[in-house]
Order: structure tokens, then C-alpha cells, then sequence
């Protein structure tokens, strides 16, 4: 793992690079998503059927929906221990989010003004729950649960079934978390299908959910005829350290993100020179047990880092530049430090407080900004399964102090229809039929 210091010359370009590093020409990707969002436009869900056969080589014919039978028989599949894990992670995933629910207010004022904002569920999300290889079930908890939470009328799921059909975690998830219906459908082309619609997949409001770059490239396509959650990036840890604690227990998480992707970039920031060749030799010696130490390792010597920080404040500094996914306050007082911190999207603080234990079950919601987008943009969370409305109401003695300001604004923009419209009720003796 390469070690460098904040002075080094060309240490600000180094930085630039390790946000740069998902940067690609996507112009061909783009291409063929607009080729499948079209064609699920057009043919519905004959085009999802025959993109399911030769992407994810799975002949699903008119069995698009996963039945209500065929998840419960998935979740009596799983063994009870599996199931109370997915039990436990979704209690206290719902338990976090449902701190944030968010209520309609209104104030009212002495001379009759009543101004407010009215809350409202979304009607129906998809949810996208990347297959393949892998399965993630907590990816279903995770994006289900907060809708759930926030009172959506319908939630619905897209993943892709694969040879094997999809996998019974996922659909024991499902259940779990409440989702209403499940579809055969992955890639962009299931996206479009969320998106648009189909004979069998409903439109929804919003999509959420991570995915390959075509799926990335197809939300950020159908965004505006549907909301989306983010564009998710690969994966990103930054870990802050002291010069104390174990440098096998920070050599470990920083593997733990490494393992994801080839992209993936793993960050330790440290004040301790010592510590810095420490979890370098580490590194070295965990990385040889992985059973994805190919990727892991490709990760590491592409985008991983080890940067010599003066001191605790410019580490602060270092991490709010690049703004990471996950940060780990791996230091002996954490929560002095905390307050220095501006950009991440999820603070892990403390030597017993791994990243990992953010991905399951701690409780606060894994989907979090990548790229630096944490400069702006926050995990995913209740607030996105919500809409608000602001309400306005005048009574006339309260627009007759303000339809002049109103009537004098429109003049000073030019539009004088809006300004008759203030004018008309400020007319004296008029009455209303």
C-alpha cells in the first residue's frame, strides 16, 4: 500500500485522482441503455422477457412476478438462524428510521395567515436489488424498510433471477421488509420497466437501489419521468487513526471495502508513521487469506493509500476534501474529533465501531454518497419516500396588508397579470358571488 505525506509535491493531484477514478467514457454504455429503455417503452414486457434470457441467460416467459407462494416457500427455505439474522438486522434498521419520519406543520398568525407544510408518502417505489453472483439481502432491507417507514402505499422490487432462479435470502428479505411485489427484472432493462411501466410492472415515483453501470447509466436516463435515490459510485472508505489501537483491526476494514470492487478505493489517514508501515504489513498478509484477493488486491494497489497527516485537524481536513462513503474515527477520543467533520456519508467513531457493522446491522441506512457527492447529498433515508406541499391561505384583512407588496413585485418583474391578480382583491366594495 503506498505511503505518501500531505507535503509531498503533487499530493493535491493525488487526491483529485482517487475521486477521478470512476471517471470513464460511458458514451457506448449509454448507447445501448437508450437502445433497452426505448425498446421496454415500446414492447413492454416481451422486450424485459427476452433481455432477461440474454443478459442474465434465464428463460422466464410469462413469469415476470415472483407469486406471493413462491416467497413464502423461499422463506420457509431458509434456516431459522439465517432468518432471525435478517429479523434482527431489519428491527433495528426500522427502529433507526423511524426517528426520522418527518409531520405536517402549520402556523398560524393573529391576523388570519396560515402558512404550512403537509407531508405525503410517495404513492409506489421500486426498489432495485442487484443479482448476479452475489446476493444482498440487505439491500432489500435497507431500501424497503425506509418506504415502509415512510408510509408508501405500494413498494415493489426488481432484481434479476439468474440461472438458479432469485436467490431465497432475497426473497426472505422481502418478506420481512414488506415489499408488495417482486419481478424477474435486472439491468436497464428492468429500470426502464420501473420506470415506464409495463403490462405487468407498474410505474413508480421513485427508484432506488445500486447497480453496474448500466443500471446507473439507465437511472440517471429515466430521471424526471421518476425520481431516483443517487448515482452510486464504487465503493470508499477513509479511515482517520491516532497512531493507536490494532493495525490488524484497521488493516482488515480497510479490505473489507477493498473486496467490493476494483474501483473500490481504501484510504487510511494516520499521524503515526509507524502505524502507516504497520497496516501496510498487514495488508499484506490478510489480503493472501481473501477468497476475492484478486479484487482486493487490484483495489489496493490502484486506489489505496496511505497518507501521513501533522496532525488529528489536518486529517479532518484531508477526509473533508475527499468527502468519503464510509469514515472510520478510528482514534482514542473520537467524538472531539467529530465536530471537525463536514463531509462523509456515514461516521463510524471509535476502534469497536467497524464499517461493516454499518453495512448490516447497526441500524443507520448503508446506501450512502460516493464519488465526493457527500458534499452535498446524504444517506438514503425516510426523507426520500416523502413529498412535501407548502400551504398558503390569506384571510382578507391579512392580504390587504401584503397585496400591495404583491401587486408592486409583479410590476418590477414585468408581469402584469400577476399583478392585477393582487390588485382585483384590493378593491374596495367588491364582492364575491
Amino acid at each position: 500500500m503506498k505511503i505518501v505525506s500531505s507535503s509531498d509535491k503533487g499530493f493535491k493531484a493525488l487526491l483529485a485522482s482517487i475521486l477521478r477514478r470512476g471517471d470513464e467514457d460511458t458514451s457506448a454504455v449509454e448507447a445501448a441503455v437508450k437502445e433497452i429503455i426505448a425498446a421496454v417503452k415500446t414492447r413492454g414486457d416481451k422486450a424485459l422477457i427476452e433481455y432477461t434470457k440474454r443478459f442474465d441467460r434465464a428463460a422466464i416467459g410469462g413469469r415476470i412476478e415472483v407469486s406471493r407462494a413462491e416467497i413464502q416457500k423461499a422463506a420457509r427455505s431458509v434456516p431459522k438462524k439465517e432468518r432471525e439474522l435478517l429479523e434482527l438486522a431489519a428491527s433495528r434498521i426500522k427502529a433507526f428510521h423511524e426517528l426520522q419520519k418527518e409531520n405536517s406543520w402549520f402556523t398560524t398568525s393573529p391576523d388570519g395567515t396560515l402558512l404550512g407544510s403537509k407531508v405525503t408518502p410517495l404513492e409506489r417505489v421500486g426498489i432495485y436489488v442487484p443479482g448476479g453472483k452475489a446476493a444482498y439481502p440487505s439491500t432489500v432491507l435497507m431500501n424497503a424498510i425506509p418506504a415502509r417507514v415512510a408510509g408508501v402505499g405500494e413498494v415493489v422490487m426488481a432484481t434479476p433471477p439468474g440461472k438458479n432462479g432469485i436467490n431465497p435470502l432475497v426473497l426472505a428479505a422481502a418478506g420481512i421488509a414488506g415489499v408488495d411485489r417482486v419481478f424477474r427484472a435486472g439491468g436497464a432493462q428492468a429500470i426502464a420497466a420501473l420506470a415506464y411501466g409495463t403490462k405487468t410492472v407498474p410505474r413508480v415515483d421513485k427508484i432506488t437501489g445500486p447497480g453496474n453501470i448500466y443500471v446507473a447509466t439507465a437511472k440517471r436516463l429515466v430521471f424526471g419521468a421518476v425520481d431516483i435515490d443517487m448515482i452510486a459510485g464504487p465503493s470508499e472508505i477513509l479511515i482517520i487513526n491516532d497512531g493507536t489501537g490494532d493495525p490488524s483491526w484497521i488493516a482488515m476494514d480497510l479490505l473489507s471495502q477493498a473486496e467490493h470492487d476494483e474501483l473500490a478505493s481504501s484510504i487510511l489517514v494516520t499521524t503515526s508513521r509507524r502505524m502507516a508501515k504497520a497496516v501496510s504489513e498487514e495488508l499484506g498478509r490478510q489480503l493472501k487469506k481473501l477468497k476475492r484477493k484478486d479484487i482486493a488486491r487490484a483495489s489496493i494497489e490502484r486506489y489505496g493509500f496511505t497518507i501521513i497527516a501533522k496532525d488529528l485537524a489536518e486529517a479532518a481536513e484531508i477526509s473533508n476534501g475527499i468527502a468519503p462513503e464510509h469514515l472510520e474515527l478510528f482514534i482514542e477520543r473520537p467524538l472531539e474529533l467529530l465536530g471537525s467533520i463536514k463531509n462523509a456519508g456515514a461516521v463510524f467513531l471509535g476502534t469497536h465501531t467497524p464499517e461493516a457493522a454499518g453495512d448490516y446491522i447497526a441500524g443507520p441506512n448503508h446506501t450512502l454518497p460516493t464519488g465526493g457527492t457527500a458534499r452535498f447529498s446524504s444517506p438514503l433515508g425516510v426523507y426520500d419516500f416523502v413529498k412535501r406541499m407548502s400551504i398558503v391561505s390569506f384571510s382578507r384583512s391579512s392580504f390587504e396588508k401584503l397585496g400591495g407588496s404583491v401587486k408592486r413585485f409583479a410590476d418590477l418583474e414585468g408581469l402584469e397579470a400577476h399583478g392585477l391578480s393582487a390588485a382585483m382583491r384590493l378593491r374596495p366594495g367588491k364582492k364575491s358571488l
